[in-house]
C-alpha cells in the first residue's frame, strides 16, 4: 500500500513527530555555528579546506562541518558510538553484561547508563587531543594564529566545552529516537552530511574546464553516472530480502478452524543497515585523535601515514572492519533460536524443516550467507567509489560511505514514516467498522 505526503498533513501524532525532528536538528545545525573559546574560525576554515582528502576531511564530513568550524560540537557523536561500540563487544566476552541485556528494558537502561559514563571519558580524552592538536597548528602557523589564547586554561576550556557538545548531541539523539521519527544518532549524522551537500556541488563544479578548473565535461558526466549509479545499488541492496517460506499448522478451537495460511519470514540482505560503516570510520578516526597525545613519535607517524583515506592498508582494516560488523551487529540483533522458538510456539514451521533447533541452523545457515553478501556489497559500496576522490579530487560527500548513510538512514527514516501510517489506517479501519460508543469521539 503506497502512502503520498499529503497523507502526513492528517495524521497528528506523525505530524509532531516530524516537526520535533526537524526542529532538534536545527538545534544542531545552529550549534555547528557556535565556536570553541579561544580559536579564530576563518583560519582554521582555511587549513581543513586544504586536508581535505585525509582523515581531516573524514573527520569533517562525519561532524557535519564542526570540524572546520571548531565548533563545540566537533567530536560530534563518535565518542557515543566508540562506547556502544566497547559495551557491544563487552557484553559478548563479559558475563554480567550478557546477563543484563537478557533483563529486558531494566537491564538495557543500566547498560546505558554505563556507555554514558565512558562517553564522558572519550570525549574527554579526544577533548585534549584536539586541545594539543590546535596549539601544535598555533606554532606551525607562523603569522596567522588559529589560537587567540593557549596553555592551561584553553585546554580547560576547550574539554570541558568539546566534552559538554558531545553529550549534549547524545542526549539530543536520544529524544530524537523517543520522540521524533528515525534514529537519532544515525539522522544527526545524516544531517551534517546532508547540510554539505550544497557545498560539495559546488566545489566539484568549480573544478570543470567552464569553471578553469581541470575536470572535462564528459568526465563530470562520468561522476554524475557513478553517483547515481552508486545511489541506485544502495537502494536496490537495501530493499533486497530474502524470504523463508512459514506455514503454520491447523488448529481445532472450539467449533472454529483457526491456522493453516501461509506466510514468510523476511530476512534483510544487510540486516545492520549503515551501522557498520559508521563504526567502523568511528574505530579508524579514533587512534589518530590519540596520536595528537604524542606528536613527533615514531610510531605515530607510520599510523597516520597508514590511516590515510585512499591508502592500501586504510582500505584493507576499513573493508574488514565493516565485514566484522556486518556479522556482528546481525548477530546481536537478530537471534535465530528465538525466532525458531516463537515459530514453534505459534505452530509455525519452515516447510521440510523440523521445528525447534533445526529450524533455528537452518534460518542462521540461510542469515550467514545473504549477510556475507550484504558485508561485501558495504564494503564494496564504501570503498570502490573512492577513486572518484583519488583520481579528480572530488569532496568526501560523494564517496561510497556517505552515499550509503545519507541513502539507507532516508530510506528507513521513510519506513517508520509508512509504519506510523499503516498503523493510523488500521486504527482508522477498526474505529469506523468496530462498536458504536456514546459520547464524544477522538479524533
Amino acid at each position: 500500500m503506497a502512502y503520498s505526503l499529503e497523507g502526513l498533513g492528517k495524521v497528528p501524532e506523525l505530524r509532531k513527530r516530524l516537526l520535533y525532528t526537524v526542529g532538534m536538528l536545527a538545534v544542531f545545525r545552529v550549534g555547528i555555528f557556535v565556536t570553541v573559546p579561544g580559536v579564530d574560525r576563518g583560519i582554521m576554515a582555511n587549513y581543513v579546506k586544504y586536508g581535505q582528502t585525509g582523515l581531516l576531511g573524514l573527520f569533517d564530513m562525519f561532524s557535519g562541518g564542526a570540524i572546520s568550524q571548531m565548533s563545540v560540537f566537533a567530536l560530534g557523536v563518535m565518542p557515543y558510538i566508540s562506547a556502544s561500540i566497547i559495551f557491544q563487544l563487552l557484553g559478548v566476552v563479559i558475563p554480567s553484561l550478557e546477563r543484563l541485556k537478557k533483563e529486558g528494558q531494566a537491564g538495557q537502561n543500566k547498560i546505558n547508563q554505563y556507555t554514558r559514563y565512558a562517553t564522558v571519558a572519550l570525549a574527554c580524552v579526544q577533548g585534549i587531543s584536539i586541545a594539543l592538536w590546535l596549539e601544535t597548528l598555533n606554532s606551525q602557523a607562523g603569522t596567522e594564529n588559529v589560537l587567540r589564547v593557549s596553555g592551561f586554561l584553553f585546554r580547560f576550556m576547550t574539554v570541558l566545552t568539546l566534552t559538554t557538545g558531545t553529550l549534549f548531541l547524545m542526549w539530543l539523539g536520544e529524544q530524537i529516537t523517543d520522540r521524533g521519527i528515525g534514529n537519532g544518532i544515525s539522522l544527526i549524522i545524516f544531517a551534517g552530511i546532508v547540510a554539505r551537500l550544497p557545498d560539495a556541488v559546488v566545489q566539484t563544479l568549480s573544478l570543470s574546464t567552464f569553471s578553469g578548473g581541470r575536470l572535462a565535461p564528459m568526465t563530470l558526466m562520468l561522476i554524475m553516472i557513478m553517483v547515481i549509479a552508486t545511489i541506485g545499488i544502495i537502494v536496490f541492496f537495501e530493499r533486497g530480502m530474502r524470504r523463508i517460506p512459514v506455514q503454520y499448522a491447523k488448529k481445532v478451537v472450539g467449533r472454529k478452524l483457526y491456522g493453516g495460511q501461509s506466510t514468510f519470514l523476511p530476512l534483510k540482505v544487510n540486516t545492520a543497515g549503515v551501522i557498520p560503516p559508521i563504526f567502523a570510520s568511528s574505530i579508524l578516526m579514533f587512534p589518530a585523535t590519540i596520536s595528537n597525545l604524542f606528536p613527533g613519535a615514531t610510531w605515530v607517524i607510520w599510523m597516520q601515514n597508514a590511516l590515510t583515506p585512499g591508502a592500501i592498508g586504510y582500505n584493507v582494516i576499513y573493508v574488514s572492519l565493516i565485514i566484522f560488523f556486518c556479522f556482528f551487529y546481525t548477530a546481536v540483533t537478530f537471534n535465530p533460536v528465538d525466532v525458531a522458538d516463537n515459530l514453534k510456539k505459534g505452530g509455525g514451521f519452515v516447510p521440510g524443516i523440523r521445528a525447534g533447533k533445526a529450524t533455528a541452523d537452518y534460518i542462521d545457515k540461510v542469515l550467514s550467507r545473504i549477510t556475507f553478501g550484504g558485508a561485501i556489497y558495504v564494503a564494496a559500496v564504501c570503498v570502490l567509489p573512492r577513486m572518484l576522490q583519488q583520481n579528480f579530487g572530488v569532496p568526501f560527500y560523494f564517496g561510497g560511505t556517505s552515499l550509503l548513510i545519507v541513502v539507507g538512514v532516508a530510506l528507513d527514516t521513510a519506513g517508520q514514516i509508512e509504519s506510523h501510517l499503516i498503523s493510523r489506517s488500521y486504527e482508522g479501519f477498526a474505529g469506523s467498522h468496530g462498536p458504536k460508543v456514546r459520547g464524544r469521539r477522538e479524533s
